[in-house]
């Protein structure tokens, strides 16, 4: 039995997946296995797929069911003990499995292990900035939400979780069709703390074919009803929620979705929000849209300008 399952849904990846996959085949901790889910790809991600001989890598294909029901299959066929998560378009550094290993043995009584990661868009990198410090460069055991403000201190490619969490909290829910990683992460966090390495060791590849990038619908978003029930004796998930909620709403003010929008704003305290966010929300839309178009330009040229900081 390998020491980990690394698994990988793809879905019209011809692009990245051979960069992804070679990315895992040239890890120095070797131990592992590849459980690759093709979601009815019409590309040639699955000829790509094929030319890689390697005897780690276990091929499924199945009809079109969308991202989660892809990334539950592929889980459902690790045997191994540690679950990896990468996304097909993403890259690992060669000591990245290393680097998860040496965090399994330092606490052997943790369930969730992160590393950090770096953004890469078009020939750009950004590096992520998490509410919590990082400077000092040490292992951190942190509150998922606690040191996730900014950005999420776990994600579907930096992210090894012991097989057993996923029996506790449960796999991808399929009825979302965007923002499924963040509702699992949210159900994660709500039982256990993460165990965080400060080291870049992940590349995210900004993708604009992504459904992060193409999903614009409030309705098609985690609507966080279930976890409302635990947010007055939660206060960090509750700042968390809020925040997220604010980026819906800003998404439903964009898309003129006013029910939606109204909706979301009913539900935030307005304490869990800086100065720019309530400006935000009382942004007209047309404005909003200018804005928008003008933090484009400015990270075109390399200044990042967000709600968040």
């Amino acid at each position: 039995m390998p020491k980990f399952s690394v698994v990988i849904a793809v879905y019209n990846k011809e692009a990245f997946i051979a960069d992804t996959l070679r990315s895992v085949i040239n890890q120095s901790f070797t131990d592992f296995e590849i459980i690759l889910v093709n979601d009815g790809s019409t590309d040639s991600s699955e000829e790509i797929i094929k030319s890689f001989k390697d005897k780690r890598i276990s091929y499924y294909f199945q009809h079109n069911a969308g991202a989660a029901a892809a990334r539950n299959a592929a889980i459902n066929k690790a045997t191994a003990p540690y679950i990896a998560l990468l996304d097909a378009d993403d890259l690992w550094a060669s000591n990245y499995l290393v680097e998860q290993n040496r965090l399994l043995k330092k606490y052997p009584n943790a369930s969730v292990f992160a590393c950090n990661s770096k953004i890469k868009d078009g020939v750009k990198i950004i590096h992520e900035t998490y509410s919590i410090n990082i400077e000092n460069k040490v292992d951190l055991e942190v509150n998922f939400f606690e040191a996730s403000y900014v950005s999420s201190i776990i994600n579907s490619s930096t992210t090894v979780l012991k097989r057993e969490v996923f029996n506790e909290v449960g796999l991808y829910s399929k009825n979302l069709k965007s923002g499924e990683d963040t509702d699992l992460f949210i159900r994660i966090g709500l039982k256990y703390k993460v165990v965080f390495s400060p080291k870049v060791l992940v590349t995210i590849i900004r993708n604009q074919e992504s459904l992060s990038q193409t999903t614009f619908s409030v309705k098609n978003k985690p609507t966080f009803q279930a976890y409302e029930r635990f947010e007055d004796s939660n206060k960090p998930l509750k700042k968390f929620l809020d925040l997220n909620r604010f980026s819906l709403a800003i998404l439903a003010k964009l898309g003129n979705e006013k029910r939606e929008f109204k909706g979301l704003l009913e539900k935030i305290d307005p304490v869990n929000l800086n100065k720019k966010q309530r400006l935000l929300l009382k942004t007209p839309a047309a404005v909003l849209r200018q804005l928008k178009s003008f933090k484009a330009y400015l990270s075109k040229h390399g200044v990042d300008f967000s709600a968040f900081k």
